[in-house]
């Protein structure tokens, strides 16, 4: 199966290497590497070009944006730019973080989770970070969610979701809307990548409340954000990110800003949401 993935980058002189380098030494090569320098300011661009000297499948593009790193819009309108400048076709599609490190053996098991089931339309293995000189789980989410900083998608699934919203929450409403047309997520907890830069390292003031305008976006409803929120506060130890996702869905209800999916999507996504906390509790 064909691999393309696209790699935002903000800034990552001091990762992207590692990154391309734990890629080009893959035991199955992807099609195209596309890293997108999202404006960078150091030498980022540098190190990108000096392995595209090196190796055929790995391309750079420029992208200008905005310097601030806002959850979820810069880091999918940077994708959808290199998306757009993709020159192969590819039946699996990721989208990669600039800081990670990934086993040798990472697309090749890929590869072989989408040819055992046809509806698998999403998967990928976990995000592992050092603590105390080991390398552990960065347990943020559930373990059949994958992070968004190693999303892969079949092409069909990815087409079928149109693609990725630029919002915070992004990366848990793909997952939500490819389960909406039928399609399956699988996770492998084999596959440990290295998680290089702390999940939100970079995130400005300014994003504080969009978890909370997410939910408002993907129609959760005032019961499942307090839930969800309480739920993220908790694995984050912070009673202020909870009034500031509360502040946030609130403040978005008030101004009646616009959904990032549709009536019946949301309504799907609430009975999912619904059904997944009565099994835990049941």
């Amino acid at each position: 199966m064909k691999i393309a993935i696209v790699i935002p980058a903000y800034n990552e002189e001091h990762f992207i290497g590692q990154t391309l380098q734990s890629l080009v030494e893959q035991s199955v090569q992807a099609s195209q590497i596309l890293v997108v320098d999202d404006n960078s300011t150091d030498g980022t661009a540098k190190i990108i070009q000096q392995f595209q000297e090196q190796h055929g499948n790995i391309r750079y593009v420029k992208n200008k944006s905005e310097q601030v790193h806002l959850p979820g819009s810069k880091v999918v309108q940077a994708f959808n730019f290199g998306l757009n400048t993709l020159t192969v076709d590819y039946e699996i599609l990721c989208k990669f973080d600039a800081d990670l490190i990934f086993p040798p053996n990472y697309l090749e098991h890929l590869v072989a989770i989408f040819k055992s089931d046809p509806q698998v339309g999403m998967a990928g293995g976990f995000c592992h970070i050092l603590k105390d000189e080991k390398w552990i789980l960065e347990n943020l989410t559930n373990k059949d969610h994958i992070r968004g900083a190693l999303k892969a998608y079949r092409k069909s699934c990815f087409e079928q979701m149109n693609g990725l919203k630029p919002a915070m929450g992004w990366d848990t409403l793909d997952e939500l809307l490819a389960q909406y047309h039928g399609w399956n997520i699988q996770t492998d907890q084999s596959l440990m990548v290295k998680h290089l830069k702390p999940t939100g390292k970079t995130y400005s003031a300014k994003a504080k409340f969009k978890q909370g305008e997410a939910f408002y976006g993907m129609h959760y409803g005032l019961a499942l954000t307090i839930i969800a929120s309480g739920k993220l506060a908790l694995r984050k130890k912070s009673l202020t990110y909870f009034i500031n996702c509360m502040c946030g869905y609130l403040l978005a209800k008030k101004l009646k800003k616009p959904f990032l999916v549709n009536e019946k999507e949301g309504r799907f996504i609430r009975q999912l949401r619904w059904a997944t906390i009565k099994k835990k509790l049941f």
